[in-house]
């Protein structure tokens, strides 16, 4: 038998995450655009950023309409690496109508899905600076280093409006890690997490 779970944020009702969620208003507007493969992951992190924001949509979807992202009095940024990447800071945080752009995937499925949209390749990048280890320590990245969705937002955004107010939306995750290393067992975890990762280095 399947185990209640929340209507909001996905997780089962003894492990809800609802009360620590925040409820932050940003002058930047968030769009996420999710892979629908991590839409029904049991850990994505997307729609932790997007019920922790005011200003944050989240669109689930293969394709995805320009429209979206083409919006009158708002300046697009695509929150992805590349060669005229921009580091998030000062020059950016000027700009009017900011609207921040997030791919949510594995890299793998994030290179392919702005590949696919030429509209969304050509809009101006933005890279993080350097930023501590990710915390989402259950589930592997496909590159060294890398954040989660929601981990990424937060770091964007403290750097867009120079504060660290955004860091509140990485409580739920720190409580859904700890969750997920609880009922796995801490042996399982250094097997397959801690000593794994510590290989992969």
């Amino acid at each position: 038998m399947s185990r209640p779970v929340c209507g909001r944020c996905e997780r089962p009702l003894s492990h809800c995450l609802c009360a620590l969620v925040p409820k932050l208003y940003s002058d930047t507007r968030v769009l996420i655009l999710q892979d629908p493969r991590e839409a029904g992951h049991a850990l994505n992190t997307a729609r932790l950023a997007w019920l922790g924001l005011a200003r944050a949509q989240r669109v689930v979807a293969d394709q995805f309409d320009p429209v979206l992202w083409q919006q009158p009095g708002w300046a697009a940024y695509l929150l992805f690496p590349g060669e005229q990447a921009q580091v998030v800071g000062p020059a950016v945080a000027g700009a009017p109508g900011r609207l921040l752009v997030v791919p949510d995937a594995t890299w793998r499925r994030a290179r392919a899905m702005v590949a696919r949209h030429p509209e969304l390749a050509a809009l101006p990048r933005l890279s993080l600076p350097g930023v501590p280890q990710g915390r989402y320590r259950v589930r592997h990245a496909d590159l060294p280093g890398a954040l989660s969705t929601v981990e990424a937002v937060a770091a964007a955004l403290n750097g867009l409006e120079a504060s660290s107010r955004y860091d509140a939306l990485l409580e739920p995750l720190e409580r859904l890690v700890q969750g997920q290393i609880e009922a796995m067992g801490q042996a399982r975890y250094e097997a397959h997490h801690v000593r794994r990762e510590g290989s992969r280095r």
